[in-house]
């Protein structure tokens, strides 16, 4: 059993009987007294002022004040709440010096950090924010769960927090921008966020590399890492040595601990080593201050990321790209504003497309890259040009099947680039390269490299060479997208082709396992993955590539209710799949036996018993919905491979299939949706209204945010519009 674990056993070599490092464990312990005595003079003050009774709250989250909430359980809802929690720290903090007790030194700052943290809070109003950016401060759980799936997929390989003030600007930049372009998602505390926006390096949160503060705002990365244990793995609050176990074993985070030495920072330190982080420090210290494998001095700053991936158990394969720009994933979310770029291509002003094609081993020359046209240079600051990018594919296991697959990624490895932008796909691809970018030397040659050594890198069983061509000459763009336009169409119309009913094989993803242990994802051709990421073909296509991935086939065999899509093998394979723990799962219908959800969906699909229907809601609204909950609320409720009749996860796209909860009664059950959502799915959902009879205006039928957020409230604009919902068989 999970609360069984006993995860101070790791720890238990770490120190030969006798060296202790007394002095060491001194410095946490002044350090802890010190956060825990600040948290309850500011909590003292804060009860004066406001009195117990006042709410307290971090914004955008469902767990209240998330390192209590997920160490010990307690619900803190206002600052009376927070007194328990913080006497219980005081009483427990004992002043031997031994490494278990610097250890629960450490958990009592991150207690009391939490504390004065979410105190600070109550300043922070929409109108006057606490921070501003790129300052984060506290990172909500919509984010959190945005990133879930980079996570367990390891394309985000791990976290690191830095914290102090580094030596050297330009060399603590150097590191940190080495660990961006291997993807590590970053939380800077303390003057190293000054030092490195002094040297440019890209900060906030579209880059992944969260300045959370000074200080005591260290509490931010250890609660983002906390939650993400119980959304992904499904750790219930509370269970303090599972969720100590999780975070040591899957979220891959260290400290890098910067500068002098100061009492409260060693003791934020000790509370990461008790939930499993090493730390690893500028400073060169002597045996009375280190702990073999948990507190590392590496002074020098040229080796100072090896030894924290070393010392953590990372391990990263690195690929060389010839890019005179910072590439890795923490660029993926940069945008390149209008002001800010030097040139751009496709979108509205100019033509251009991109196409990956399959061809034969004499049509494809290994790394060659050619841009035939003018380049970059040939263009005012602020210019556009018409871009074709054709990628042409050897491999004596390509398919065509696997053509889109392979496409998709020219957006994300585009991304990948430090001021490079790319949004949409095929012919309707946007591009965009910053003045900087082209000021450090960027060119067109430069993201035929990119894409060249990333399929390589990427695809190893499938990709044997790569060529690139990038055509800039208008004509030559025009003539070629037409011919791209032919291999989309022939794609579109397989796919169309494709039904449920006409395949007998669906495919799991057990991607989200690692955060999510008893959720099985299952992919039709009318259902794409809830992560709204990967298609029936995707699944198909990554399964022939790697037989033995996230990806299996399952055959439609034992058929126990086609109506509401239930199959003996489905059963047998989910079970055996989740731990054991779910037996039955209905493929098309949300009200007994759903599919369960990870907690990297895009929506969520929701009864609303008022209105006899179903309402649904994106992760990027803010607001309330009619289910009384916001849509973090839901997500901490239904995701970690919960099965929750009456909710699930989906992808934005199934809203508009023609396998739209049928047993359900489909899309006439959608009452409610946010007006964003509804505006940016228009045409799919026009179109599935339409084939299903239920005509083209019935999108407005669909009450969202501008009527009201209440089931009873949006109620008489249902009636008014007519919607079908509300005359259909009733869901309960």
């Amino acid at each position: 059993m999970a609360g069984a674990i006993n995860f101070d056993r790791i720890f238990e070599d770490a120190i030969e009987p006798g060296k202790e490092p007394k002095r060491l464990f001194k410095e946490a312990y002044e350090g802890a007294v010190t956060a825990v005595s600040y948290a309850e003079i500011l909590l003292n003050q804060a009860i004066r002022r406001y009195g117990k009774d006042h709410p307290v709250a971090y914004p955008d989250t469902a767990y209240f004040l998330p390192v209590i909430r997920c160490l010990s359980g307690e619900e803190i809802k206002t600052l009376g709440d927070c007194l328990t929690p913080l006497n219980r720290q005081r009483m427990l903090m004992r002043e031997e010096k031994t490494f278990a007790n610097a250890r629960q030194w450490g958990e009592a700052a991150w207690y009391a950090a939490d504390i004065i943290e979410a105190v600070r809070y109550l300043r922070h109003t929409p109108e006057n924010p606490l921070h501003v950016p790129p300052w984060t401060g506290f990172i909500g759980d919509p984010v959190v769960r945005s990133y879930g799936t980079k996570m367990v997929d390891w394309t985000i390989p791990g976290e690191a927090v830095i914290l102090g003030r580094a030596k050297n600007s330009k060399a603590i930049a150097r590191v940190v921008n080495k660990l961006m372009e291997m993807g590590f998602m970053l939380f800077l505390c303390d003057e190293v966020c000054e030092q490195l926006l002094e040297e440019g390096v890209k900060l906030g949160a579209e880059f992944i590399a969260y300045p959370v503060g000074n200080f005591t705002q260290v509490a931010h990365a250890a609660n983002y890492a906390l939650r993400a244990g119980m959304m992904f793995g499904g750790i219930p609050a509370g269970l303090r040595d599972a969720q100590r176990d999780y975070q040591r074993r899957r979220i891959q985070a260290f400290v890098l601990y910067l500068g002098e030495h100061d009492m409260v920072k060693t003791a934020a330190a000790m509370g990461a080593i008790n939930v499993g982080f090493p730390v690893i420090t500028d400073q060169p210290l002597p045996e009375d201050k280190q702990i073999k494998d948990w507190f590392v001095s590496e002074p020098d700053y040229d080796k100072i990321v090896q030894t924290c991936l070393e010392v953590r158990g990372i391990k990263i394969t690195t690929v060389d790209i010839d890019a005179p720009i910072t590439i890795g994933p923490a660029f993926e979310g940069e945008s390149v504003r209008k002001k800010d770029m030097y040139v751009e291509f496709g979108g509205t002003r100019t033509t251009g497309f991109e196409l990956v094609r399959t061809v034969g081993a004499d049509e494809c020359e290994d790394g060659k890259v050619e841009v035939a046209g003018s380049d970059v240079d040939t263009v005012e600051p602020g210019g556009a040009m018409p871009i074709g990018i054709v990628v042409n594919v050897y491999g004596r296991k390509m398919q065509e099947d696997f053509e889109p697959v392979l496409e998709r990624r020219i957006h994300y490895f585009c991304n990948y680039g430090e001021g490079l932008w790319h949004v949409a796909q095929r012919d309707i691809m946007w591009v965009r390269i910053s003045k900087d970018a082209f000021a450090k030397g960027f060119r067109l040659k430069h993201i035929g490299n990119i894409l060249s050594a990333k399929f390589k890198a990427e695809f190893p069983a499938i990709v044997d060479r790569v060529q690139v061509t990038i055509y800039t000459d208008e004509q030559k763009v025009q003539e070629l997208k037409e011919m791209a336009r032919g291999y989309y169409k022939k794609r579109d119309d397989r796919l169309k082709q494709l039904r449920d009913e006409t395949v007998n094989t669906f495919y799991s993803c057990l991607l989200c396992q690692s955060f999510a242990p008893t959720h099985v994802c299952v992919i039709a051709p009318e259902r794409v993955g809830l992560c709204g990421a990967v298609s029936w073909l995707d699944a198909k296509a990554a399964f022939e590539i790697n037989p033995h991935g996230v990806n299996q086939p399952i055959l439609k065999e034992g058929v126990i209710d086609e109506v509401k899509g239930q199959w003996e093998s489905f059963n047998d394979f989910i079970y055996k799949n989740s731990q054991r723990s779910i037996t039955n799962v209905n493929f098309y219908t949300i009200m007994e036996y759903p599919m369960t959800s990870c907690g990297c969906f895009e929506c969520i699909l929701s009864i609303v018993p008022e209105c006899n229907g179903f309402m649904v809601v994106n992760r990027e609204h803010r607001g309330m919905t009619p289910s009384g909950m916001s849509f973090s609320t839901m997500a901490g409720m239904i995701g970690g491979g919960a099965q929750m009749p009456g909710f699930m996860g989906i992808g934005k796209s199934y809203l508009g299939s023609r396998k739209f909860v049928p047993a359900d009664g489909g899309l006439a059950r959608l009452v409610w949706m946010p007006k964003a959502l509804k505006e940016q799915l228009r045409s799919a959902l026009e179109e599935a209204a339409e084939d299903a009879g239920l005509g083209k205006n019935f999108v407005d039928k669909i009450a969202d945010e501008t009527v009201s957020a209440s089931g009873e409230e949006i109620l008489p604009f249902l009636e008014e519009k007519g919607h079908p919902a509300l005359v259909m068989e009733p869901l309960i």
